[in-house]
């Protein structure tokens, strides 16, 4: 699709609930809810936001839609790397289960069913975040080491694989190494896993670089079918999943501004918010400039 016809399409109010459906629900998670079709599932991203965990009371216009829209873009770039879980002609697939509307259609997939990973999948190519917290304590990310000197947001030797566990709700993931995710998958699979990881974010970053944004990092989940090929599923490379600089504004030193919800955080820290349920409200000048990041994120992408 075009960015013009994005664009128009977005909810002037945030889409935060799914009205009922003739399908099972099987899983609502922060912001997607997972429908059970029988032959595969569908996924459809709701406009919900979170915080530290946390849902907010206010979502925010058309962010699952720019979601699932980016992350069709992604996919086809990516299918010379690696199989990925959508399946062909999803308006097709849509229409023949009964799902004509379009706000539905643009914020939905379509995808055959697979057993996921039990790891996520996290690629960093920038120090910052809790890498560059964990650096500035112990000179490491995730018992990596690293050179000595690195500032804040420089550009890594090398992007690192640094996946985690995949916490039950509520709990935290936590940082496993080589040996412990070969362990929870298997060594065959977690190399396929990492040199894939690799690969797909090398693919991002040299993309975003031509759309004017720097892709600091970005987290993957993989999945596998009945005859153990490994599948890539979920998002992906979206501002949800990832971080994206502006290339122009970028320098290290410094957390650059980026196209995803960290304007959020910055602003629930100003205002002091304790990270507890519940969650406070948006102000609208809060909600506009985040859609604002979300939407500049996938026009750059679609130039």
């Amino acid at each position: 699709m075009k960015f013009a016809d994005i664009a128009a399409a977005l909810p002037k109010q945030a889409v935060t609930s799914i009205a009922q459906l003739p399908f099972p629900k099987i899983a609502s998670g922060k912001v997607r809810e997972i429908y059970d079709l029988g032959d595969a599932l569908l996924l459809v991203a709701t406009d919900r936001l979170s915080a530290f965990d946390v849902i907010l009371p206010d979502g925010i216009p058309g962010k699952g839609i720019i979601l699932t829209q980016m992350s069709h873009i992604w996919f086809e770039l990516s299918k010379g790397i690696i199989a990925n879980h959508l399946l062909p002609d999803q308006i097709g697939e849509m229409v023949r289960r009964g799902i004509t509307d379009r706000d539905l259609q643009l914020r939905s997939m379509v995808v055959r069913k697979l057993k996921p990973l039990a790891i996520e999948c996290i690629v960093r190519g920038y120090l910052v975040g809790s890498g560059w917290s964990s650096y500035q304590k112990t000179g490491e990310v995730c018992g990596i080491k690293l050179p000595a000197g690195l500032r804040q947001a420089d550009r890594l030797p090398a992007p690192l694989f640094t996946p985690t566990t995949k916490a039950p709700k509520g709990e935290h993931d936590a940082p496993i190494n080589d040996a412990q995710g070969a362990q929870i998958v298997g060594a065959t699979l977690y190399e396929q896993v990492k040199v894939a990881s690799l690969a797909l974010y090398q693919l991002g970053h040299d993309r975003a670089a031509k759309a004017g944004m720097i892709l600091a990092d970005t987290k993957f989940e993989f999945g596998t079918d009945a005859a153990g090929n490994l599948v890539l599923i979920d998002e992906v490379l979206t501002p949800d999943s990832s971080r994206y600089w502006p290339a122009d504004s970028y320098a290290p030193n410094q957390s650059p501004p980026s196209y995803d919800k960290q304007f959020v955080r910055d602003h629930l820290i100003a205002i002091n918010w304790n990270q507890q349920p519940p969650a406070p409200r948006l102000p609208a000048e809060i909600i506009q400039r985040t859609q604002e990041k979300y939407l500049t994120a996938l026009q750059n992408l679609l130039r």
